[in-house]
């Protein structure tokens, strides 16, 4: 470049002796490059001239001196912070403002610190041990109680039952049955096998059964309807030398009246009021 023609490209004044910025291999005096290309300040909103240090963060920018945490205004050159909706802040006010609370020890769980989440609540790595143990549980499988939280291998030495069928550990749920107790899927009919946590069911020589297998294998059957005599919900029934009857189904073999509470004769397999009964040959 020779002096000849050395001027700014903008003003076109002369540059000769004087300081001026290059801007794409093409010389500017100062205040027309400050006026033309300088960046205005997030925080003053002046523009940025070329002998001031320019801080650029996503495209926005700052003076040396603005740089600061929105909340504390402690300077933030060389220093790390963070970014919250769209504010700058210190690590310190970002971790108080921010950053989850340890569900153990209630202190800050620092931002790039390593955390675990558990039910909606959150540890240090550290702090989140198993109860018994006391050892990290970190992403191995945990059993939880509401007086903490258990590596599987203390759970089921501390408090674990053991299925009365299959032997192994029952984690969560299950049923008793005499005092023992069953994994839900193992509590099975002894007849059919079918699975009884949600049905009804009786027992007998302290096997349980469905109502259809107890009703086809053991209850009694009513000598008049010849259906099952099972008890369940309160039913009532009257037992009478070797037979049995529903209590509805106790009535005379004539008239059809009510016998329940009543005097009743009976002839051969029948049973009869006393006013019908009295007409044939009856035993009391």
């Amino acid at each position: 470049m020779t002096t000849a023609r050395f001027y700014c490209q903008y003003c076109m004044a002369s540059l000769l002796g004087k300081k001026y910025v290059l801007k794409d291999d093409n010389p500017y005096c100062v205040s027309c490059y400050d006026r033309i290309f300088s960046n205005y300040c997030e925080e003053c909103k002046e523009p940025i001239e070329s002998g001031s240090k320019d801080l650029c963060y996503k495209g926005c920018h700052w003076h040396e001196g603005c740089f600061n945490c929105t909340k504390c205004s402690h300077s933030l050159v060389e220093k790390p912070f963070a970014a919250k909706d769209e504010r700058l802040l210190c690590s310190e006010c970002y971790s108080n403002e921010c950053s989850s609370k340890c569900f153990h020890c209630k202190k800050t769980i620092m931002p790039g610190s390593r955390k675990m989440e558990f039910k909606g609540n959150y540890w240090h790595e550290t702090c989140f041990v198993c109860e018994h143990c006391r050892q990290p549980i970190g992403t191995k499988p945990l059993i939880s109680k509401e007086s903490g939280n258990y590596c599987v291998p203390c759970f089921e030495k501390e408090f674990a039952h053991y299925c009365s069928f299959c032997k192994k550990v029952i984690t969560s749920g299950g049923i008793t049955f005499h005092n023992q107790p069953w994994h839900k899927e193992c509590f099975l009919c002894s007849g059919c096998r079918k699975e009884l946590c949600e049905e009804e069911f009786m027992s007998r020589d302290d096997y349980p059964f469905c109502l259809d297998c107890y009703n086809h294998l053991y209850a009694k059957k009513c000598a008049a309807c010849t259906k099952p005599i099972t008890g369940l919900r309160g039913t009532k029934f009257i037992c009478f030398q070797d037979r049995q009857w529903h209590s509805e189904c106790f009535n005379c073999g004539k008239c059809s009246v009510s016998l329940v509470g009543e005097g009743f004769l009976t002839h051969n397999k029948e049973i009869f009021c006393r006013k019908c009964g009295s007409g044939v040959n009856t035993d009391i």
